[in-house]
């Protein structure tokens, strides 16, 4: 080997062999006050960290890796079911709901989905209040489900239903003084007295 070649050679390796002393020296050793960290100032693979490693480091000191606060909804409960012994004062029916026939429809929409007979009582008032209504399948109704009303009075008049009759409205059984509630829809007439009310919040 010529003579230039062996002294290349020989400054190569000894400058390699002060580098690994240098790296090593300056992984074991606390950085000064304000000084840049290791992770900082050396490239990641002389750090031997991998590129999530970094990552993943990176996202600690922003605080990429805090729990996600998830905001829901806030939903207003209704207040507790209120066992009535007579009439409501007489209020402005604002929703027809029928749960157990997922039924839940204003009164006067664009559809006509239900109307009230405002000419007569108004739910929950004493008397029985008319409710007509379409595509309401009133013929699934049972004895003992519930018909809500929620009112301009932010009351919510619960009845409970007593009859159900295909084609044509039940004859009334019940004192004219009681609070009472007819259903009419093309296929059924359900009649349904007050037992309830609760807050609407």
């Amino acid at each position: 080997m010529p003579r230039a070649q062996w002294v290349v050679a020989s400054l190569t390796v000894a400058l390699l062999t002060s580098t690994v002393v240098v790296l090593q020296r300056t992984e074991g050793a606390a950085p000064p006050p304000g000084a840049a960290t290791t992770d900082d100032a050396l490239p990641s693979r002389a750090l031997g960290l991998s590129g999530h490693r970094r990552l993943v480091r990176e996202l600690e000191r922003s605080g990429g890796n805090d729990p996600v606060e998830v905001t829901r909804p806030r939903r207003i409960a209704a207040g507790p079911l209120r066992t009535v012994s007579g009439p409501l004062r007489a209020a402005r029916p604002l929703r027809l709901r029928i749960p157990s026939l997922g039924v839940d429809v204003p009164f006067g929409g664009e559809d006509e989905e239900a109307a009230w007979d405002s000419g007569g009582p108004a739910p929950g008032a004493a008397g029985t209040a008319v409710v007509t209504g379409s595509g309401l399948r009133l013929g699934e109704l049972r004895r003992g489900r519930t018909i809500e009303i929620p009112r301009a009075d932010r009351r919510t008049a619960v009845f409970t239903v007593v009859g159900v009759s295909p084609g044509a409205a039940p004859r009334q059984e019940e004192p004219s003084g009681r609070a009472q509630l007819r259903v009419i829809g093309g296929e059924a007439a359900v009649l349904a007295r007050l037992t309830g009310h609760r807050s609407s919040g």
